[in-house]
């Protein structure tokens, strides 16, 4: 279904979230991020050992190099993130759409309404799509790459608590919801009452 730009009539708020002003929810979906970060490094450490990043076998200049590559890296990832969130909306008949930054996360946004399996491809997109392409990459890197791409992998994943909390969220909701995903702030409509 395309995105509409106008609420029905017939529909009504039935559930808002704000990270911004819900200190307690951004509190429980970081934490949550940082048991994913954990949940996947620490099996993975047993198949390529954390050490290899401090691997002396690839040129110093490089090895010297890896922080700044590591954290380019990140930040390029989260500005593709979004733009993966922002194609998704497109795909979904959305002309206009806002990225920014609050100092807390990244985001993409719009005015337009999704429908519930609409929404849900928007949200899940980039952990997907991201998910696949670092997996393949890391298959291909030298040992000593890996946890560079891994870390990347890491990000995606744990990054992506929020997005995978709507998506469960929203799936024990009626079919008809409606979601306005302004970026910073995210309200679900519905004929039904909650």
């Amino acid at each position: 279904m395309k995105s509409i730009q106008t609420l029905p009539d017939d529909y009504n708020e039935i559930f808002r979230v704000n990270l911004q002003t819900d200190k307690k929810k951004a509190l429980i979906l970081n934490g949550a991020a940082l048991v994913i970060m954990i949940a996947m490094a620490v099996p993975m450490h047993f198949y390529v050992p954390i050490t290899e990043l401090f691997s002396f076998s690839i040129e110093t200049e490089l090895y010297f190099l890896r922080p700044l590559i590591l954290l380019l890296s990140v930040v390029l990832y989260m500005i593709l993130h979004e733009l993966i969130h922002g194609a998704a909306m497109k795909f979904y008949g959305t002309e206009k759409i806002r990225y920014g930054f609050t100092g807390l996360y990244a985001f993409a946004g719009s005015k337009d309404f999704y429908d519930k399996k609409s929404y849900i491809v928007i949200a899940l997109a980039p952990i997907v799509i991201w998910g696949v392409v670092l997996a393949a990459i890391n298959l291909f890197v030298p040992r000593e790459w890996f946890w560079m791409v891994y870390f990347v992998q890491i990000m995606n994943v744990s990054g992506a608590a929020g997005d995978l909390y709507v998506t469960f969220k929203f799936l024990k909701m009626p079919k008809d919801i409606l979601i306005q995903d302004s970026g910073i702030e995210m309200k679900v409509y519905s004929k039904e009452k909650q």
